[in-house]
């Protein structure tokens, strides 16, 4: 399974230089409004020490990441979700990730205008919010209108469907996003397939000066975006778009190094993905031969079968069962033969709760 998220925020916010520096696909930034006119679709591989550790311990002919796809579409401005600026034909790109990346601007550069005229971190987090509102609004009024007919002919689903509708509706309308509403388990399957905007969990990501990246606290606007969010139960990161296009283009020794001089010790793109796994609910997974060690991102909570399906459907249907060993008892035996040796290689069943950092072997039969 593949993360997906979207990155919004307002035009000239730092959004493309974003993209370009963690995906390093090149897409167009300029110091214009609009400049991205076709959403923009990048994966980037997720670093994870323990992959390196495990490549070093069992030598295979080739190490796989995990991977995290970026969808960066155009700066959203007041009024998008009635077609202002590029509209609604923009917000319709993200309707399918897993969640959304806003970025918002917190730094202040006379020579990078701001479409409002200044920095204002919570004017401009509510402008883009109000905006997704809109336009869940908007959809979930249409699909009320669709599924009213049903509901006079007393379909069973339809009517189900409907009562969240409404809920959802009168929270729009409130100011409240779809994700703030509490739903129960049949309720939860309706809300997925809406494909709401405001249903998707925020990540905050604040765009600072290269001067704030090593205190970040100190930056006023920071500060303000942190107490915004904390109303949300929504977390904040802090990355510098200028130093993270840097960093791209630098090997991994010199990336150290770089970010050593920086006073930092890991790149905002590694604080970004960590962030969005504890958003999602998602963990890694490995698994080692000599072909090949390769890591998989699951959902916590996923059992055995579920997260043997995640490489192929085969080794879900065939599960038989699952040796697993730890990462840390793994490291600790310095070989998977030691690990055995010293009983640390479980076999596993069906209702095995798959754990981050195990490494599995699938055994199947179709």
């Amino acid at each position: 399974m593949s993360l997906t998220a979207g990155i919004v925020g307002l035009p000239n916010v730092g959004k493309s230089t974003l993209f370009n520096a963690i995906t390093q696909a090149g897409a167009e930034s300029a110091n214009y409004p609009f400049c991205t006119i076709d959403p923009n679709v990048g994966i980037v591989e997720v670093p994870d020490e323990r992959l390196n550790k495990l490549t070093e311990v069992v030598k295979p002919k080739k190490t796989i990441p995990t991977a995290f796809e970026f969808t960066d579409i155009a700066g959203i401005v007041k009024g998008a979700s009635k077609g202002e600026g590029l509209g609604n034909q923009f917000l319709s790109h993200i309707r399918q990730v897993d969640a959304i990346c806003h970025v918002v601007r917190c730094f202040d550069d006379e020579n990078i205008t701001h479409v409002s005229g200044q920095v204002d971190p919570i004017d401009d987090a509510e402008v883009i919010n109000l905006e997704l509102n809109l336009a869940d609004l908007e959809a979930v009024n249409k699909r009320i209108d669709r599924v009213q007919k049903l509901v006079r002919q007393r379909d069973e689903a339809a009517i189900a469907e409907h009562d969240v509708l409404i809920r959802i509706k009168e929270g729009l309308e409130n100011d409240t996003p779809a994700r703030a509403l509490e739903y129960k388990d049949e309720e939860k399957k309706i809300v997925k397939q809406l494909h709401l905007l405001t249903s998707k969990p925020v990540l905050y990501v604040a765009n600072v000066g290269e001067d704030d990246i090593a205190n970040p606290e100190d930056n006023e606007n920071v500060q303000k975006l942190k107490e915004f969010a904390v109303k949300e139960n929504a977390e904040v990161v802090v990355i510098c778009a200028n130093i993270e296009a840097e960093i791209s283009e630098l090997d991994q020794e010199e990336k150290a190094m770089f970010l050593e001089e920086l006073g930092i010790n890991e790149s905002g793109l590694d604080k970004l993905i960590k962030a969005a796994y504890s958003l999602l609910g998602l963990g890694t997974y490995f698994t080692a031969g000599e072909k090949e060690v390769r890591a998989w991102t699951f959902r916590n909570g996923m059992k055995a079968p579920q997260a043997a399906g995640i490489i192929h459907t085969d080794f879900e249907r065939g599960f038989i069962r699952a040796e697993t060993v730890s990462y840390d008892d793994l490291m600790a035996a310095g070989s998977m033969g030691q690990a055995k040796e010293n009983g640390k290689v479980r076999s596993e069943g069906k209702e095995y709760i798959v754990k981050d950092g195990d490494i599995i072997l699938f055994r199947f039969n179709v």
